[in-house]
């Protein structure tokens, strides 16, 4: 099938509204999640912050984020994942109100961190309800297009600290009431709640994926993929501020070349892991981010080689957020959004560490490297976990490399498959 046949068979194969629609929601979330990251350099000469304080203040909104996403997602499957969507919206607006009138001081700012963690927690919401309506061959590319709404950190990381050093950064709250409008609009007018959602269950039933073996390993390599991405893409501003002196209000621009290929190669990784496999293509991008997070520990003199390593690091990182999320469907057929919203929050309760690490590192040994030199050792243990369970998963419940299985085509071994609670079930 050529490319040209390839993109009409996915226009036509699912609710594209629906889709872009889903992107926005996740790409003006992503921006509001990350906006004290990207302002961190004017709070905290406001408030005169210790190094160690810029990684905390960093991290909450992160670890806030991470820790409402599982419920987000179990919410979903109660009242559907449109109205899951526009209800998360709705408060996010009101935090942002609250953040532009009343914040005054640090203990106000970290408290605004946990209400920005709001629109963290959209992540398995947004990819669920973009990607519900494709079929599986499909599946990468929609998680992918969905996915890339954390490009959305771009346009913090651009936007707030101009517009922080114009009106002052409790004003930016303000403004980013505006985009969220925007989305909750659209959402509410053009997105259908997709057909592939099952019939509710009790509590109990998704909460058994807690216990699924093959979910934790999603969790390891994508605390990898996404966790080093949310937790580096946050704390760049104070990194490149801090390490080479780059003025607070053009910090962003050093930071967005880097964010903006990881969004972009979201898309990528998913198209790739459609064709090439989902598994071996993460064998491939964790080897990459092994070399260039260990190129990064070394604090390069020069902020432009930093720029470099950083861009092939995120591009990798960007890849395999893509390569996650093309076989986290197959795997968890008809509690995606459950299973999504578990495997975010674990790997961005992993990102929001690595801030603080950096912090920590900065504070004690005068160096970023402890936090770099934390994910080096994070991505060798998801390279170890994948080889573990490569040979079983391509055995039960995908193709070869991690392709989708046709409809007609048969496991390669007449045997059991774990079912989404980790059970085995037979296969009729």
């Amino acid at each position: 099938m050529s490319i040209r046949e390839n993109i009409r068979g996915f226009l036509k194969a699912g609710h594209l509204p629906t889709l872009l629609t889903s992107f926005l929601y996740f790409d003006f979330c992503f921006a509001i999640w990350v906006l004290n990251g990207a302002m961190a350099l004017f709070i905290a000469e406001e408030f005169k912050l210790s190094p160690s304080q810029k990684g905390f203040m960093v991290a909450v909104p992160v670890w806030a984020g991470a820790l409402m996403r599982f419920p987000l997602g179990i919410l979903s499957q109660y009242i559907g994942r449109k109205n899951a969507a526009l209800l998360e919206m709705g408060i996010i607006l009101g935090c942002l109100f609250f953040g532009w009138q009343f914040v005054g001081s640090y203990n106000d700012v970290l408290g605004m961190g946990v209400a920005l963690g709001v629109a963290g927690a959209s992540f398995g919401v947004a990819l669920s309800l973009g990607s519900g309506s494709y079929p599986p061959k499909y599946k990468g590319l929609a998680m992918g297009i969905a996915g890339a709404g954390n490009s959305g950190t771009v346009l913090a990381l651009l936007l707030a600290p101009p517009m922080a050093k114009l009106y002052g950064w409790k004003q930016v709250y303000g403004w980013a009431m505006v985009p969220m409008l925007v989305a909750f609009l659209l959402l509410w007018f053009f997105a259908k709640e997709p057909s592939d959602r099952e019939a509710k269950k009790k509590l109990g039933e998704y909460v058994k994926i807690l216990w699924n073996r093959d979910a934790w390993i999603f969790n390891i390599i994508y605390s990898v993929t996404f966790g080093g991405f949310i937790g580096l893409s946050s704390f760049l501003p104070v990194f490149f501020g801090d390490q080479y002196g780059i003025p607070k209000s053009q910090v962003g621009q050093y930071s967005a070349i880097i964010v903006i290929v990881a969004s972009v190669l979201r898309i990528a990784g998913g198209w790739l892991s459609d064709h090439l496999g989902g598994i071996r293509l993460l064998y491939w991008l964790c080897g990459v981010i092994l070399v260039t997070v260990g190129m990064a520990a070394t604090l390069p003199a020069n902020p432009w080689v930093a720029v470099a390593v950083l861009v092939v690091t995120f591009a990798a990182m960007g890849a395999g957020n893509g390569a996650v999320f093309q076989l986290v469907p197959l795997r968890f057929k008809g509690d995606t959004a459950v299973a999504s919203s578990l495997i975010g929050e674990i790997g961005a309760l992993a990102g929001g560490f690595l801030p603080f690490f950096m912090g920590l590192g900065k504070q004690h040994t005068g160096s970023f490297a402890p936090g770099f030199l934390a994910g080096v050792a994070l991505t060798g243990v998801a390279l170890v976990s994948l080889f573990f369970v490569s040979r079983q998963w391509t055995s039960t419940w995908v193709g070869a490399h991690g392709k989708a299985r046709e409809s007609s085509e048969e496991p390669r071994l007449p045997m059991q498959v774990a079912g989404s609670d980790g059970t085995k079930a037979a296969r009729s």
